[in-house]
């Protein structure tokens, strides 16, 4: 009785193993060329000027958007992209624009640090040395 249900049980695990297997969840992200042409919605790209295409990739994952970059040359990539519909390729776009607007306005460090080094650099004006006694 207990090694019929424990064959039943086991026979069953299998089952559902090999459904998972079939059913593979549609991935997203980084994508080959041919995966992402052969899928829904128009294909898009955007050029991106700097090395740091990681920046492009943490959002397009948040927003479930495939892509393939290729690199142009050095420091010049394009990613192609494609997402399940408008709302999200364009959120993506959008957040993207955000994060590197934001960047690209933010001081450098050692732009800070140049500004630092100089206001210690320069004496204090106007500070006079005192001594008084007071009673």
């Amino acid at each position: 009785m207990l090694k019929a249900a424990i064959a039943k049980y086991l026979a069953h695990r299998k089952e559902v193993r090999l459904e998972k297997s079939r059913s593979a969840p549609d991935t997203y992200g980084r994508v080959s060329m041919e995966e992402l042409q052969k899928q829904y919605g128009d294909l898009r790209s955007i050029n991106i000027d700097d090395n740091n295409t990681r920046q492009f990739e943490r959002i397009a994952r948040k927003y479930r958007v495939k892509y393939k970059v290729y690199r142009l040359e050095k420091g010049k990539y394009q990613i192609f992209f494609k997402a399940p519909n408008d709302e999200a390729m364009q959120a993506a776009f959008k957040a993207y624009a955000v994060q590197k607007l934001k960047k690209a306005q933010r001081p450098s460090v050692l732009q800070k640090l140049q500004k630092f080094k100089e206001l210690v650099k320069a004496p204090f004006v106007g500070r006079e040395k005192r001594k008084e006694l007071e009673r």
